[in-house]
């Protein structure tokens, strides 16, 4: 656990010296996203454009995370627990990319489709069986969805396929 921990704050520090755009805590055995780390990085906040949070064990992201990283454009959280988002996640303003593969969502987050920037959204490896297809065709900048290994209802996909704007990837099972 102390190795853990040092590990994160050996990540932190660098960042704040250097005055890097990217917040990388990858496989550092977080359940959640620490506290201490906005006070930390208060000075450099608005420089962070890409956070990876991936191969944890994180089940919460507080609405805190996104009020805060408001100049986010990447955010990677692929390999944790999550099985919502706040509703603060729809109110990014610069998001371009979301990876929440490998999580725990039954339910398609659909804050996200009030994230305008969105173009990549990647829920790969999840419980999801329906699409908010109407919404996600609201989305003027969205160009993939990728729904790979998610035990989607296949019927409707079908009937709503030819009317995609963007590339929805499934697994094709025969």
């Amino acid at each position: 656990m102390g190795e853990a921990v040092a590990n994160v704050a050996r990540r932190i520090n660098a960042i704040v010296e250097d005055e890097k755009d990217t917040l990388d805590l990858y496989n550092c055995k977080l359940i959640s996203f620490p506290d201490a780390v906005y006070k930390v990085l208060r000075s450099v906040i608005d420089k962070i454009h890409v956070i990876t949070l991936a191969n944890n064990e994180i089940k919460v992201i507080s609405s805190k995370f996104f009020t805060t990283f408001t100049q986010l454009r990447e955010l990677n959280m692929k390999g944790n627990k999550l099985t919502k988002l706040p509703d603060e996640t729809g109110t990014m303003l610069h998001l371009t990319s979301i990876n929440l593969a490998r999580n725990k969502f039954s339910v398609f987050p659909e804050r996200l489709t009030d994230i305008k920037t969105l173009e990549k959204i990647d829920l790969e490896g999840n419980e999801i069986t329906e699409v908010p297809v109407e919404k996600l065709l609201t989305m003027p900048a969205l160009q993939s969805v990728n729904l790979k290994s998610n035990p989607l209802n296949k019927e409707s996909l079908a009937v709503i396929r030819p009317s995609l704007t963007f590339a929805l990837l499934t697994t094709v099972e025969d």
